[in-house]
């Protein structure tokens, strides 16, 4: 949902060609959330279905400027277009601002999308509706972990274990990047490291509450281990 939201939300700003919502949604959420061009395309192709978008195929005579394509062309264009950093964000944050060379062809080349009535509406309702946190997303490590202790011959500590040092390094990358970007940088991407710090602080603990009840029930190691070298 927070691709097709968020789509919508970018259309109400402007009408827009297909690349140019992708390389929106990646400059605007920090280049966090990577989309591919495909993805972008048949998330658009359901909204026009539901009658949220209209498509229009731009004129092949249209100006560059009305059309805000890129003016260059060619490998070294291309090139250089990836080189091309999202101003005021860490080197982390280099975006991808091609044309839709991945495109689908014919299904979404040189077409401008706009909103519907019916997509204006929808795009307000979502700023003014709360994010349900009611129904839990699909969790990998949760769902790892749940699947591990029901089968004996998965060590489940050594799961912990490894995955904290991982969580603990990504957060340590996330701080560094947070450090590096003074409070007058792009505020979109702040926002973005600090959930993702908070977000990897939360597992951290998380982690440490079920090596906890590890210990208490003596479960996670699998048959045959010495349990002294897993503690």
């Amino acid at each position: 949902m927070s691709v097709r939201n968020g789509l919508l939300a970018l259309l109400a700003e402007r009408p827009m060609y297909g690349y140019q919502l992708r390389a929106e949604f990646e400059t605007r959420t920090g280049s966090t959330w990577p989309l591919n061009i495909g993805q972008v395309y048949t998330t658009l192709r359901r909204l026009e279905r539901d009658g949220l978008v209209t498509g229009d195929r731009a004129p092949s005579r249209a100006p560059a400027a009305a059309l805000d394509t890129p003016a260059a062309e060619g490998p070294a264009a291309s090139a250089a277009a990836r080189a091309t950093p999202v101003t005021g964000t860490p080197a982390a944050r280099t975006a991808v601002m091609n044309p839709e060379q991945d495109g689908d062809s014919g299904d979404g080349r040189g077409i401008v999308y706009r909103l519907t009535a019916a997509g204006e509406a929808a795009a307000q309702r979502w700023w003014v509706t709360p994010v349900s946190r009611r129904m839990a997303g699909r969790d990998e490590l949760a769902i790892k972990l749940a699947l591990a202790v029901t089968l004996p011959e998965v060590d489940v500590r050594s799961l912990v274990q490894r995955q904290r040092v991982e969580t603990l390094r990504a957060m340590q990358e996330y701080t560094r990047l947070r450090r590096q970007a003074d409070d007058s940088a792009d505020l979109a991407w702040l926002l973005v490291l600090e959930n993702l710090i908070f977000t990897a602080e939360a597992e951290v603990r998380w982690l440490d509450h079920v090596e906890l009840r590890l210990t208490r029930r003596g479960l996670g190691v699998p048959p045959g281990t010495d349990r002294e070298d897993n503690r």
